[in-house]
């Protein structure tokens, strides 16, 4: 997405990768002087074979801007703030035509009829699989073949598959598109010729394989699918002819030309045998994770049970203690009062509470609690 920052966690943190192509993305500009102002400070570097050039080490925070002047034509891209965590990537595009907006003008003409479009000319379909991603662009020539301005039967606009991601509207694109979320509409009436369409998008893969599956307001009638070669990856499509490979620089692609799809039909292209991280490590490492912390809460269960289930025990040897003490005070009292016919009543009913009572003094012990001065004595006489 030509001048557009694009947040990635595949570089370094703090660091900005500048691509620079003329045209398209196969046509890659080696050796090209790009600066990034960074705040009041200007860092240069050269782009590698690939037309990358990439600054490491950017102070987070600070304001940053890439720029790169390609024969004569002046490049620019949006401002944005150094990353503090992961890194951006952003292209520049030279040789699109395009107005310091960024913009292809729409040329005045004669009142606009209402007509069909078609999508055809040079419309490509690009797709550069990573290891957790898929990068697709649609570079779409919207054909009016009349030599008056037209307005479709029905709006131009169509919704992107589900689970894209940054969609956003590259470069040299006609003003007439606009994106609304997942949404891409393109106001009429158009231009005879062209209106050119062009947009960038990224799914997130968990596997070796992808589908892209879109349908189009419009017959697309002639177009390529270009898919950039990573390790083993295969392209398949039954609405595809033969395959090429198509070796560029240091990098190789697959393409292949399209036969015509109907308005409202879907171009299903896979991918199949693409580089993935194995997502079994990660599984194995979350359920172990998830184990631990379930462990931790059972333990913290049990702990507050054993608690709760103690604290319950000394309150009631607690109160058997209190019981055994006033059997023992009401016992002595009516010893005292003179009740001497039975002696051996009274012995026999003292020794059942003291022998009570130091039991429950030795299960108060094991739970930490020491007897009450005035009851030891108690119990002592």
């Amino acid at each position: 997405m030509a001048g557009i920052p694009r947040p990635v966690d595949d570089l370094p943190n703090g660091s900005v990768s500048v691509r620079v192509i003329r045209g398209g993305f196969t046509n890659n500009i080696p050796n090209q002087t790009v600066e990034l102002h960074v705040g009041s400070d200007i860092l240069k570097t050269k782009t590698d074979a690939e037309g990358r050039a990439q600054f490491d080490k950017v102070k987070a925070g600070e304001a940053v801007k890439a720029v790169a002047d390609v024969d004569g034509e002046h490049l620019e891209s949006q401002q944005f703030r150094a990353p503090s965590q992961g890194g951006i990537r952003l292209v520049l595009l030279a040789g699109a035509g395009a107005d310091k907006t960024g913009a292809s003008a729409v040329p005045a003409g004669p009142p606009a009829v209402a007509g069909p479009v078609a999508i055809g000319g040079q419309t490509r379909f690009i797709l550069q699989p990573g290891e957790e991603s898929v990068e697709v662009y649609y570079l779409l020539d919207i054909l009016n073949n009349s030599s008056v301005p037209v307005n479709p039967p029905t709006p131009f606009a169509f919704d992107m598959p589900t689970g894209a991601a940054g969609l956003g509207i590259l470069g040299g694109s006609s003003p007439l598109a606009s994106v609304d979320g997942l949404r891409v509409t393109v106001k009429g009436p158009f231009p005879p010729g062209s209106t050119h369409v062009q947009l960038g998008t990224t799914f997130t893969v968990t596997s070796g394989s992808f589908d892209l599956v879109q349908r189009f307001p419009a017959p697309l009638a002639e177009y390529a699918v270009i898919v950039k070669k990573l390790g083993d990856t295969k392209m398949s499509s039954s609405q595809l002819g033969p395959q090429q490979v198509i070796p560029q620089q240091s990098e190789t692609y697959l393409g292949a030309e399209g036969m015509p799809v109907a308005a409202e039909q879907p171009l299903t292209v896979s991918l199949t045998d693409m580089p993935h991280h194995n997502a079994a490590p990660r599984w194995i490492a979350l359920m172990l994770a998830l184990g631990i912390v379930l462990a931790g809460v059972w333990a913290s269960t049990q702990n507050r049970d054993d608690a709760g289930a103690g604290t319950g025990e000394r309150n009631r040897l607690i109160a058997r203690r209190e019981k055994l003490l006033a059997d023992l005070v009401r016992l002595e009292r009516s010893r005292a009062d003179g009740d001497r016919d039975s002696d051996n009543k009274y012995r026999v009913r003292r020794e059942e509470i003291v022998a009570a009572l130091e039991q429950v003094y030795g299960a108060l012990d094991s739970h930490g609690i020491t007897p009450e001065p005035g009851n030891t004595a108690g119990v002592a006489a």
